[in-house]
């Protein structure tokens, strides 16, 4: 099995969940008393979420790369970002860095062509959601990718960051992005993709009208399954 170097904190709310759905998942796969080999760097939020709001993404690059070294130097065969949203800075990250990042938005891609899906919608922070740098990726896997209306990005934003990096979980933000997610199905998309690792805090496959892609869980799962040699990396494109 290879270890894992899982590199969280972005927020500690779903890298916990990584944490439990990598072991949940060797359990599945090995039984008995087998669970995860794994290294965890975690950062603290604070200061990302400061860089986010600054546009400082090549500091938050360069800390990333330096978290990723230690994960190296600690043992990680692999690396998995656990957030969605500085992916942004994934080339940063691996830059000199002498093991693989298993990169998100291309598990997600793998996920979604497996279930016969090309038009997807997407959610996440704002950041996620109209910058490039995603959609982009998944769009160079063949995928067409819409995202939410100004307003319905406000939303999920200001929900993800007001609430879910927090752990406050509400029934009217549920019923919020369960509206944002109808207007996606209505719009042309096939599927959805829970694109921030916090949002399955909020919504799941039942507050859907379309499939859904849950990042976290998809992430984790591809994550034992390469640390067990059932599947090689993902393409980038």
């Amino acid at each position: 099995m290879k270890t894992i170097g899982l590199l969280g904190g972005m927020s500690w709310e779903s890298s916990a969940g990584y944490y439990r759905l990598v072991n949940e998942r060797v359990r599945e796969l090995r039984g008995g008393y087998h669970s995860a080999r794994t290294v965890l760097y975690s950062v603290d939020f604070a200061d990302f979420e400061a860089m986010q709001a600054e546009g400082r993404w090549d500091d938050a690059g360069r800390e990333l790369n330096r978290a990723a070294r230690s994960l190296e130097a600690a043992g990680a065969d692999f690396v998995v970002l656990c957030t969605n949203t500085m992916h942004k800075v994934a080339d940063q990250l691996t830059d000199g860095l002498g093991i693989p990042l298993l990169h998100i938005a291309d598990t997600m891609a793998v996920a979604i062509k497996a279930a016969n899906i090309k038009r997807v919608g997407l959610l996440g922070t704002g950041f996620t959601m109209t910058q490039p740098f995603y959609r982009e990726r998944l769009a160079a896997h063949g995928l067409d990718v819409l995202v939410p209306d100004e307003a319905d990005r406000e939303t999920v934003h200001r929900v993800i960051y007001d609430e879910l990096i927090h752990g406050v979980v509400t029934e009217d933000s549920r019923e919020r992005c369960r509206e944002v997610i109808a207007r996606l199905a209505e719009a042309g998309a096939d599927g959805v993709i829970y694109g921030c690792t916090e949002i399955e805090l909020l919504v799941g496959p039942e507050d859907s009208p379309v499939p859904t892609f849950p990042t976290t869980r998809l992430h984790a799962e591809a994550a034992v399954d390469y640390a067990l040699g059932e599947i090689s990396l993902p393409p980038a494109t």
